[in-house]
């Protein structure tokens, strides 16, 4: 959008199209589209009750074109993520591995979040993880539609609509690259 001077537009990926738009301040605001909450969609490897997984802890299972764990625990911080993490990202439950959130609630329209996302380790933010914490918040009645999601990396506020999963945050860009003929080949 800033190089086009757009102020909205759509992206192509694996899940779909997704909208995005100029909340505004700095702000952009993305529709992730509607959660996975059929055992199969996310996948699991069995048909289970998704809002209890049959996991010490007590999580629930969402999909938003990715899978995803969320464990709702009085402290996110005394979390050893490093371990637990790589242990639920694996777990058989899940036959394409897991991203895993660890999330406090800290009112019904506030969270505490930490992800670790799977093939990569703990990250500092995560807009499908963002999303997942919240539409499983939600089904088990802990927070609203309409949360802001404190992470390492700064807050994000999710607004699970009739429409969609909508993500507004700060937008920044962290890379870029030129890809070599030498490489694609």
């Amino acid at each position: 959008m800033d190089q086009t001077g757009a102020a909205t537009l759509r992206l192509r990926t694996d899940h779909g199209v997704l909208s995005a738009e100029d909340a505004g301040a700095g702000l952009t605001r993305v529709n992730m589209g509607a959660p996975v909450l059929d055992w199969q969609a996310i996948p699991l490897a069995r048909d289970v009750d998704i809002d209890h997984l049959p996991i010490a802890g007590d999580p629930a299972a969402t999909g938003m074109g990715n899978p995803h764990v969320t464990f709702f625990v009085p402290d996110a911080d005394a979390v050893e993520l490093d371990r637990f993490g790589p242990e639920h990202e694996h777990h058989p439950l899940y036959p394409q591995r897991t991203n895993v959130e660890v999330v406090q609630v800290l009112s019904r329209d506030a969270i505490r979040l930490r992800i670790w996302e799977r093939g990569t380790g703990p990250t500092l933010a995560s807009g499908s993880c963002s999303c997942a914490a919240v539409v499983a918040a939600v089904r088990r009645g802990l927070t609203d539609r309409r949360v802001t999601v404190h992470v390492p990396g700064g807050q994000l506020l999710i607004d699970w609509r009739e429409d969609g999963v909508w993500m507004e945050g700060p937008t920044a860009i962290v890379f870029e690259g030129v890809l070599t003929p030498a490489w694609l080949a």
